[in-house]
């Protein structure tokens, strides 16, 4: 196995400023396998990477090193990782890398096989040369299989009489329940052991040695059940009838620091933030001292020594300018900050600790002070505001809460609706009393619709005729002295009859008619009592009550 670098995976990593710096005279350096560069950076006291090579987070931006520019490139297949026989050329099934991948699973003879069962996996997870997939596989390995798990020549922490304890973990592991599954075709129907749905004759499953042979899963299911991810290489750990990456199945059985990622084999450790801790690895998240008996404080799920945490994140007074430590309360007023001493007016220095004060050009005064040289007036009653007290406001004018009232009922209107008129407040109900339209015969306010007769309201329920009350919105109407009446109603009070029909002639729609002495008649009214020829126009002789066309007149005295 050979580590390398891969700057390119992560743009902003502080190593890559590191080996872009003029100390680094030898720019293969970048290209170096980690053990070089390691001596490298010992040698030249290169600080800054060195501790990004040997310490599980980067030390400039804490990212856990899987997230940096630093992976480990595989030369080795897992077999030699997990200390398994290696499979001799004649025994394997096929080059992975004759078909494009930097792995294939056990058990695949034929390339056919291989792709059914890569295209049932996710496509960032497929692992082919230069791919995602493929650097994806590389994480796993080093995170499902943590070499300090497998082998004791990579436990950095393990003190030495443990060491026993470590190769029985060891070795009772490999014997029950570490193995490494192989992909087949199903023999017959049955139901995947994750999903529980159906498996088909024929279908690709992923078979597990350490399982009978009915247990099977889809390709996509063969996953460890802690993390959820696809168990990298088909390599699982079996415990109570699930399976686990190595990682998760270890940690089933014994602690893991948080801080070395070995697993823990003495009785005695720490366990701090829900983790767990060699005694000597529970350390400042900033400094690496040790917090082990001390005081300390989280931050984004980190620990941090008091000296370190108030260097990084408190805040700085705005009185004294001095750090406001984790023992001092902290006062803070639009992103400003105060120790309790230190709140104080800046005018007379009264303390503002639980009071109320007014801010004025960065500054903070107590009531009295800020009142006196910056307080506005209500336009209500005159007096000032003083500090912390409610102001209502409209337009350019403000009063106190309880100033802000109805012009005529004194009713404070708070948030409720107003209208302002002219440079009075009214509530809804007084300005609806004083001001709104109402009706001339009921004396009600017109809230809709409405009807205007002789420049005066009416609703329109309201706007009758006189005589009758039937509705006139809408409808025909005349008046007599200044009152409003239907058509029917004007004709039948007010209206000349005809002397011909007797029916009223009400004139409206510009009804024409003929009027002789006393008599009236409707214009279709007014012909020849005999003939019944139209006398409109034309000369007519009267006979008493009738009226006759000079022809019947004429016969009638023959």
């Amino acid at each position: 196995m050979v580590k390398m670098l891969d700057l390119e995976r992560h743009a902003e990593c502080p190593l890559w400023a590191a080996m872009a710096s003029s100390d680094v005279p030898w720019t293969g350096l970048h290209y170096a396998c980690l053990n070089v560069l390691s001596v490298y950076c010992k040698v030249f006291d290169k600080k800054e990477i060195y501790d990004l090579i040997v310490r599980k987070t980067c030390q400039s931006c804490k990212c856990p090193r899987e997230a940096h520019a630093i992976y480990q490139q595989q030369t080795t297949n897992v077999h030699e990782r997990l200390g398994f026989k290696v499979v001799s050329p004649a025994e394997a099934s096929v080059d992975p890398r004759d078909l494009g991948y930097t792995w294939v699973p056990s058990g695949a003879r034929v390339s056919s096989l291989i792709s059914r069962y890569f295209d049932q996996l996710p496509l960032d997870k497929v692992p082919r040369i230069g791919s995602e997939g493929a650097r994806f596989r590389e994480q796993q390995i080093s995170y499902q299989l943590p070499k300090q798990d497998l082998s004791l020549e990579h436990c950095k922490h393990l003190e030495v009489q443990y060491e026993a304890s470590y190769e029985d973990f060891v070795t009772a592991r490999n014997e029950i329940a570490l193995d490494i599954a192989y992909i087949k075709d199903a023999p017959y129907d049955e139901h995947c052991a994750h999903c529980d749905q159906e498996i088909g004759t024929g279908d690709m499953v992923v078979a597990a040695p350490k399982f009978v042979e009915s247990v099977m899963w889809h390709p996509k299911c063969f996953s460890c059940s802690t993390c959820h991810e696809l168990l990298v290489d088909l390599t699982y750990c079996v415990h109570e009838d699930k399976i686990y990456c190595e990682r998760h199945y270890a940690e089933m059985l014994k602690p893991r620091c948080a801080g070395c990622d070995e697993l823990i084999f003495s009785g005695e450790y720490t366990k701090a933030m829900d983790k767990d801790w060699h005694s000597g690895h529970f350390c400042c998240w900033q400094c690496d001292e040790s917090l082990t008996g001390q005081r300390y404080v989280i931050r984004d799920d980190h620990p941090y020594c008091i000296k370190c945490y108030e260097n990084v994140f408190a805040n700085t007074c705005e009185e004294c300018n001095k750090i406001i430590g984790i023992d001092s309360k902290d006062l803070s007023y639009k992103d400003k900050h105060w120790h309790e001493a230190c709140f104080l007016c800046f005018k007379c220095h009264l303390s503002l600790v639980d009071k109320q004060f007014g801010a004025k050009a960065d500054k903070i005064y107590c009531g009295n002070c800020y009142d006196a040289q910056f307080a506005s007036r209500c336009d209500g009653c005159g007096e000032v505001f003083r500090a912390g007290t409610k102001k209502m406001e409209y337009k350019t004018r403000q009063w106190h809460e309880n100033c802000f009232c109805c012009c005529v009922c004194k009713t404070a209107i708070g948030t409720k609706s107003f209208i302002p008129r002219e440079q009075e407040i009214y509530c809804a109900g007084c300005y609806e009393e004083k001001f709104a339209t109402r009706c001339i015969k009921c004396n009600k306010v017109i809230t809709s619709g409405g009807v205007t007769y002789k420049n005066e309201p009416w609703h329109r329920e309201c706007f009758t005729c006189t005589h009758c009350n039937i509705t006139l919105a809408g409808q025909r109407f005349t008046s007599r002295d200044e009152k409003p009446y239907c058509a029917e109603c004007f004709g039948e009070l007010f209206a000349k009859r005809c002397t011909s029909c007797v029916k009223p002639i009400t004139g409206i729609g510009g009804t024409r008619f003929i009027s002789f002495e006393d008599r009236h008649w409707h214009h279709d009214c007014f012909v020849c009592a005999s003939c019944k020829t139209s006398l409109v126009g034309r000369g007519f002789i009267t006979d008493g009550p009738d009226i006759l066309c000079p022809d019947c007149a004429k016969q009638k005295l023959m």
